[in-house]
């Protein structure tokens, strides 16, 4: 039986230059050096990913709503970010509104003593916290808060702090232009106001 017997392979001049301009292409866990692959990422501007990075943190961190979030970024008192760059930040943040809205509520509401209405308004006013109104009303409505003891708080605060009579603080607590509890809340802080 003949053997085969393998011929060594020579190879000619043209194949050689051919096989040089061959370029290899990475496998998937290899990256090509010095030709990074032009992402999404990288075509967005240095100012907007700084500007998406302090919109993360003030909205999950301090709990900022979205138009907050914009105007402190845009401030001349603020960040002083393009109003582009800002606005890239704000639609492109990930936060859920309503929870930050809740978690200002909470504040208002457990550490201010504020009534229910006192906290809505504070979340949606232009000067306080500029939330959407069904931000603002989703945060009332499933803030944990014990509003009779908020009104007895800020009853015991005008008596103490302000010397204030009980028909006083009764017409304090229940103005639209003050403290806004409900009459049965502030009927409930003037009963206890001596315990």
């Amino acid at each position: 039986e003949p053997v085969n017997e393998e011929q060594p392979k020579t190879e000619t001049n043209e194949q050689v230059a051919n096989e040089e301009k061959t370029e290899t292409i990475p496998t998937s866990d290899e990256t090509p050096k010095g030709k990074p692959e032009p992402t999404k990422e990288a075509s967005v501007p240095a100012e907007y990913k700084s500007a998406l990075a302090k919109a993360d943190s003030y909205a999950n961190d301090q709990y900022m709503s979205k138009k907050g979030l914009y105007d402190q970024l845009t401030s001349e008192y603020g960040e002083r970010f393009s109003k582009e760059a800002a606005q890239y930040a704000v639609d492109n943040v990930k936060t859920d509104w309503k929870a930050n809205a809740l978690a200002k509520a909470t504040s208002y509401a457990n550490d201010q003593h504020m009534s229910k209405k006192g906290v809505y308004d504070q979340l949606i006013s232009d000067h306080g916290e500029q939330f959407t109104k069904a931000e603002a009303q989703y945060a009332v409505d499933n803030v944990e808060a014990d509003w009779n003891a908020n009104a007895l708080a800020k009853a015991k605060s005008y008596q103490e702090n302000q010397n204030m009579s009980p028909a006083a603080i009764h017409d304090q607590l229940t103005s639209e232009y003050g403290e806004q509890f409900t009459k049965s809340e502030v009927d409930y802080a003037i009963q206890h106001l001596n315990d």
